[in-house]
């Protein structure tokens, strides 16, 4: 056993006790005493300093980066500081191992968004074969991206105990322990240089990425890569450099969540678009609009857009919301208001739909027919809320052509289906849709040898008796691998999405700008999920990844103690574990007036009827409030003789928005740089 921690908060045991409550009494009773190492490496500025990181620098590029700055007409550097995130799941994190000691099985029921995975790493632990370990899962109350891969070990020490004790054995983490341990989004640190004409045409970018990983590995590289895939958003920079780096500092190890890596992609080319309409006196959103891809553009890593709807989307989304007309009522309303400020901010999103790695793009289904008319389906997926159970029953019937009543799904099961990829990514529909699908057509197809006469009616229950004894196999194994799909090589620009979730948001925002509070007073949505397997599901998908992506901009703060921002808090310390002292949106965070709708036609050949992911791009969108409550924030600072344009980190907090209204008050608290002060955050 090593007696170096990688960070506090690493597991170092586990106790294992008769009740919950004696495990607690025991393990407060260990005392762990830290001895920092030299150097502590905590902060994305620490890494830089250090040189400490995971792996190489990972370069995308397209054009004459240093012909191109040459002949721009103007040019903009900047920085940007966007802060984690925590998944807070309303189910912390827990499993429940069952040793059997006559045959060396293993039965695991965990909390997780992949049961192969901890099935794989559980039999590697125990010197056993992956067939001896069950790993069984009903349902995850919530997981977006955090158990994935960090409650595996835990699961694994668990496993072992069971083992070692001969009996069960489980675990189920509070809510600060979750938190202290399991990760959190990743941080980044943005660098930006770009060049662009008098009328607002994008013509170089040149970008540097740093993310803080915490101690290991995990996606960390992936994230970065993912979110360098995203860096463009909507927009054609025809000349591009992008260089990324993950991290490596003494802190819990970053993670997975929703968006792996895109809403801080997003935010950051979004932030760039708004510093140039600022500088040129423009429109954002006309800066964007010019720049917009058009059908059959190729994006900076090679892919070709196929059914692009963003410019419709926008269109329709403009008149819907009533855009022009509401910006003349919030110039009027800022005019007349002295202390109390509007913004309202459109944005659109381009969110690739599939997993890089060509090999994770398979799913498997197992579907039985029982004497009795009754179905139980089998996949590989894990629910977790986002309404999958209720997709997969949906297709089953409408391929079958019995009800949704006589269709059940029991659990995931490694036995059932294995070597599931895991359930992320908003693909878990697309993939395990089609393996569901491609069994029941099988048993459709062996049920319709028993119609004769294809215009009679047969009930169903009938037909499925008819069929036993007929003695057909009323069981049927069902598979998926999306067609067309290679593994990415970003050193050659090389990779590919499935296809685009599209949309687009209006965020209309009021800010008191004494006190940095504010509210929603509108927002109107606009997706593009092709044809809608079940709009009610996706509509609430929609609005629970944009109500998410609001925390993440304006008011989910991480706050680690270190040497220069936090000195009040042990470095490497975490303070905001939990809701007492970490901030989601609540019932009063809701926009006032939200409007969610689908786009109308739309269709898309590369998944199950035609529909789309959507569990991961609306959270994009939530960026549009930000970008509202720093035009907010703008109006302010004109009104009070201040340069309208600064630099807003991420999050968006009350304290941040109080400072950036720069004015009177703020100046007797900022002892230099009164005008561009922001709250220390942690990065």
């Amino acid at each position: 056993v090593s007696s170096v921690a990688p960070c506090i908060g690493a597991v170092i045991g586990l106790v294992v006790c008769e009740s919950e409550q004696a495990a607690h009494k025991a393990a407060n009773l260990v005392q762990i005493e830290y001895e920092l190492l030299t150097p502590t490496i905590l902060t994305i500025e620490d890494a830089i300093m250090h040189e400490s990181y995971f792996g190489n620098e990972i370069c995308l590029q397209q054009g004459d980066i240093d012909k191109s700055f040459a002949d721009a007409e103007h040019k903009l550097e900047g920085t940007l500081m966007i802060g984690g995130q925590e998944h807070f799941y309303l189910e912390p994190n827990c499993c429940m191992v069952i040793p059997s000691m006559d045959d060396n099985e293993i039965t695991m029921y965990l909390s997780t968004q992949s049961i192969t995975a901890p099935q794989e790493l559980t039999a590697r632990a125990l010197g056993r074969d992956i067939s001896r370990i069950k790993c069984h899962n009903k349902r995850v109350g919530g997981a977006f991206g955090g158990k994935e891969s960090r409650p595996i070990p835990l699961c694994i020490g668990i496993a072992v105990a069971a083992v070692k004790v001969g009996r069960p054995v489980r675990f189920n983490l509070d809510r600060h322990t979750d938190m202290s341990i399991t990760g959190h989004r990743h941080p980044f640190k943005v660098e930006y240089k770009v060049g662009f004409t008098a009328n607002g045409n994008l013509l170089a970018l040149d970008l540097q990425l740093w993310s803080n990983g915490g101690c290991s590995l995990d996606f960390s590289v992936s994230i970065m890569e993912h979110a360098m895939l995203h860096l463009g958003n909507c927009y054609r920079f025809p000349n591009m450099r992008i260089r990324g780096r993950a991290c490596k500092t003494h802190l819990p190890s970053n993670t997975a969540l929703r968006g792996f890596g895109g809403p801080q992609a997003i935010l950051a080319c979004e932030n760039i678009i708004e510093h140039i309409a600022s500088y040129l006196k423009m429109d954002p959103f006309n800066i964007r609009q010019l720049n917009l891809f058009k059908e059959g553009d190729t994006t900076h890593y090679g892919q070709i857009l196929e059914h692009w709807n963003v410019p419709r989307i926008l269109n329709e989304i403009i008149i819907s919301s009533d855009l022009v007309p509401r910006q003349k009522q919030v110039d009027e309303f800022n005019r007349t208001n002295i202390y109390r400020k509007r913004g309202i901010s459109i944005i659109p999103t381009k969110f690739g739909i599939g997993f890089l790695l060509r090999f994770l793009n398979q799913a498997g289904a197992l579907v039985h027919i029982y004497k009795d008319g009754s179905v139980l389906v089998s996949h590989g997926g894990i629910e977790m809320g986002q309404g999958l159970n209720t997709k997969m029953i949906a297709i089953a019937a409408e391929v079958l052509g019995c009800g949704v009543h006589r269709i059940r799904i029991s659990e995931t099961a490694s036995d059932k289906v294995p070597n599931a990829s895991t359930t992320g990514g908003s693909v878990s529909s697309d993939l395990n849709g089609m393996a569901v699908k491609h069994a029941c057509e099988q048993l459709r197809e062996r049920l319709n040898t028993l119609i004769i006469d294809n215009n009679a009616e047969i009930p169903w229950e009938d037909l499925v008796t008819q069929a036993y004894f007929s003695r057909l196999d009323l069981c049927a194994h069902g598979f998926h691998s999306t067609p067309n799909m290679f593994d990415y090589d970003l050193s050659q620009n090389r990779a590919q999405y499935n296809y685009f979730t599209q949309g687009a948001a209006v965020s209309e925002v009021e800010l008191d700008a004494l006190t940095g509070d504010w509210h929603i007073l509108r927002v109107d949505i606009l997706m593009d999920v092709g044809t809608s397997l079940n709009p009610y599901i996706d509509i609430g998908q929609i609005e629970g990844a944009f109500m998410q992506g609001v925390g993440l901009f304006t008011m989910e703060e991480l706050i680690w103690g270190d040497h220069k921002q936090q000195k009040w808090i042990k470095p490497g310390f975490l303070f905001s574990r939990g809701p007492d002292t970490y901030k989601i949106p609540s019932f009063s965070d809701v926009p006032l007036d939200l409007r969610v709708s689908l786009l109308s036609e739309s269709s898309n050949p590369r998944a199950i009827y035609s529909s789309k992911g959507i569990g991961e791009p609306p959270i994009t969108l939530a960026s549009s409030v930000f970008f509202a409550l720093k035009q907010a924030c703008m109006a302010y600072r004109k009104q009070q003789s201040f340069s309208d344009y600064f630099t807003l980190q991420s999050p968006a907090t009350v304290e941040r928005l109080r400072m950036a209204c720069s004015d009177e008050f703020t100046n007797r608290a900022c002892l230099t740089d009164h005008q561009n002060f922001q709250p220390r955050g942690s990065y």
